[in-house]
């Protein structure tokens, strides 16, 4: 009985024992912390990128490189902030419609009739035709190309004549505003569908 207690306690104790790695000793305690959910560990391989406060509580930064982390989240914040705009200002009256087929229709009221005119139609060869162009880029880039995710070669102009310290600036307050615009168009398509209100949609 004595024996098999002292086994039990034997594996308890090194289930809580320093782990090496590398030479160096480390516990899941002493492990570096998120800075955003800071009783998580650090997730690994996130460091270096724009805006990178350790948010991975799903640990999918272990499963995916972060190259393509890091380029999906800018493609889906550009997407939400032109969203955005596009949602507000059908709702605030500017529209592309030469024959009055959308007249009465909000943003939220126009994918039936979008359909049946063809429009979203027309939009969905053009977005295909966008995602086979960006995956070429895409591809390379995990190959090792050494292409900075989310760069397609478009606004660099802007960054001419400034210091890393401000290039860097401007990457993370691009990732914020990203992250921002993927809040309010969520926000903006609940409330508008919730409410059935035009902007500000309550």
């Amino acid at each position: 009985m004595k024996l098999a207690t002292l086994t039990v306690l034997a594996g308890s104790a090194a289930a809580f024992a320093p782990v090496s790695q590398n030479g160096q000793s480390a516990t899941a305690l002493s492990a570096a912390k998120s800075k955003a959910l800071p009783f998580l560990p650090a997730p690994e391989g996130l460091d270096g990128y724009a805006g990178a406060v350790g948010f991975d509580p799903l640990g999918v930064s272990k499963y995916f490189p972060s190259d393509y982390l890091v380029e999906s989240e800018l493609k889906h914040g550009r997407i939400a902030q032109m969203a955005w705009l596009g949602y507000v200002a059908v709702d605030n009256g500017i529209r592309l419609d030469f024959k009055g087929q959308m007249d009465g229709l909000t943003s939220a009221t126009a994918h039936d009739k979008a359909v049946e005119i063809g429009s979203l139609g027309n939009l969905l060869v053009w977005i295909a035709f966008m995602e086979m162009a960006g995956w070429i880029g895409i591809s390379q880039m995990l190959q090792g190309s050494g292409r900075v995710p989310g760069d397609y070669g478009l606004g660099k102009g802007f960054l001419n004549g400034k210091s890393e310290e401000q290039i860097a600036q401007m990457k993370l307050k691009e990732v914020t505003h990203c992250r921002l615009a993927m809040l309010a168009i969520s926000g903006v398509l609940t409330q508008s569908v919730l409410f059935e209100k035009g902007f500000p949609y309550f």
